[in-house]
């Protein structure tokens, strides 16, 4: 099954994903159209910024076991057998936020979504665009990142392709190699990080 692989080397920090987030989950589905709806549409995807202002996407694990999803009170959030995704029953979240204490990632926000007619504040996170998903679209961030930070592929492939760069720069000494991609800012950051602690 595809998953959203994060691939945090790659990402520029654009914030690209968090519009087109929010703009999946808005009523209209386009970015200018949501900027007027009320409730604003929210990301469920949030970018980060690292010790030397690298972005992070940062966005649902959907784990397994999920420590939200046993920490949720009224049961609102359930995992999707089919797609093995952790969703919000919004019906059922009363805005307790056990399940935002109980996130070791940060990712669970509490928002105001349309709701019969008004509006709900309650749990919001990544969905997987389960929606787009049925309608053969791949999710959003992945769709409009251009850095290559968010991909939906088999993990079986993205572990194997990152084995392999791993394989590659453990004989990255020899003379004519080829560093693996984000080799070279990865070997930047951690000779910063030690010349830090040098200061320090």
């Amino acid at each position: 099954m595809k998953q959203i692989m994060i691939h945090p080397e790659r990402c520029v920090g654009c914030m690209q994903c968090m519009a087109a987030c929010a703009a999946a989950h808005s009523r209209s589905g386009h970015l200018f159209a949501a900027t007027l709806e009320s409730p604003l549409p929210k990301p469920r995807i949030h970018v980060g910024s690292g010790l030397w202002e690298e972005g992070f996407p940062n966005r649902c694990r959907h784990c397994d076991p999920a420590p939200c999803l046993f920490a949720c009170l009224p049961g609102a959030i359930f995992r999707d057998e089919k797609t093995n995704t952790v969703r919000v029953d919004p019906d059922r979240c009363i805005n307790c936020a056990s399940c935002a204490m109980a996130c070791p990632f940060g990712v669970i926000r509490y928002h105001a979504v349309p709701f019969r007619g008004g509006k709900k504040v309650v749990a919001v996170k990544c969905d997987n665009c389960i929606e787009r998903q049925g309608r053969g679209e791949i999710p959003a961030c992945v769709e409009v990142c251009k850095s290559g930070a968010l991909t939906f592929e088999e993990s079986g492939e993205a572990m194997k392709r990152k084995t392999d760069a791993v394989s590659r720069s453990v004989s990255a000494g020899a003379e004519g190699t080829e560093l693996p991609e984000g080799f070279s800012l990865l070997r930047a950051i951690k000779k910063a990080r030690l010349q830090l602690q040098e200061r320090r």
